[in-house]
């Protein structure tokens, strides 16, 4: 069964436009994946179409309401006949990984809640929510970019997306390393000439390569992902010649 991710938004237009580009819109057209962008206004009880209201206790700004929300979720899984795994992306949730990608590409059917304004009604998450993604420590005007790029990521981990798995599983963070260099034609550059093992056609060699380097880019640039990555023992030795002087 296909998956199908539904973004809850007050800017449904902006979110389609991203998600019909590209290797997603091209997935979606040939129906590997389904998404469905929902106007929230659409759900609100007033004819004025008011998803926001002043917070109890005071404060600045305004807070997303919980009727219309709750409303839109109720009509998605009615649509679905069943609740689906509910995403609300807020800078207090777990950083997104992908190996939490990994575990949510299990899921037929995903939705995502974006938030506005100064927030949501608590309850609402506390009804509906199962969990919390922030995409980074830091706050933008919305929740539309971090839905945009968990749904994007996410995506290309659904079969068919892709053209190949080695087009997700050859890269940054899949295994716990960065992903080694890469180089394309020419193969000199303004002088600069790509690492002769690549051309020379021995494919044990260049795989030792390809994984030297990605443990040398990670090394480097994030240490802190070794702690979790799997490692053989060559790994492990050659990471040795890395820290000595």
């Amino acid at each position: 069964m296909k998956m199908r991710i539904d973004i809850i938004t007050l800017f449904p237009e902006m979110c389609e436009a991203v998600m019909s580009e590209s290797i997603i819109g091209r997935a979606r057209k040939k129906g590997s994946i389904e998404v469905v962008c929902h106007q929230l206004r659409d759900f609100a009880l007033d004819k004025h179409k008011k998803v926001d209201d002043t917070t109890y206790g005071g404060g600045m700004g305004m807070l997303m309401k919980a009727e219309p929300i709750a409303l839109c979720i109720e009509s998605i899984c009615t649509q679905l006949r069943k609740k689906p795994h509910c995403i609300f992306m807020s800078p207090k949730g777990n950083t997104l990984t992908q190996a939490r990608l990994r575990e949510l590409s299990e899921y037929d059917n995903i939705t995502i809640l974006c938030g506005h304004y100064e927030g949501v009604d608590q309850r609402v998450l506390d009804e509906f929510i199962d969990e919390e993604i922030s995409i980074g420590d830091y706050v933008l005007t919305g929740g539309e970019l971090p839905a945009l790029v968990l749904a994007d990521s996410l995506s290309r981990l659904v079969p068919g997306v892709l053209s190949d798995d080695l087009c997700f599983s050859d890269e940054s963070h899949f295994d716990g390393l960065l992903e080694y260099p890469q180089y394309t034609k020419p193969a000199v550059w303004r002088g600069i000439e790509i690492p002769e093992v690549l051309i020379s056609g021995h494919h044990a060699n260049i795989e030792k390569w390809r994984r030297e380097k990605s443990l040398e880019e990670t090394y480097y640039k994030r240490p802190d992902m070794l702690e979790n990555a799997v490692l053989t023992e060559a790994d492990r030795k050659f990471i040795e010649t890395l820290s000595k002087p």
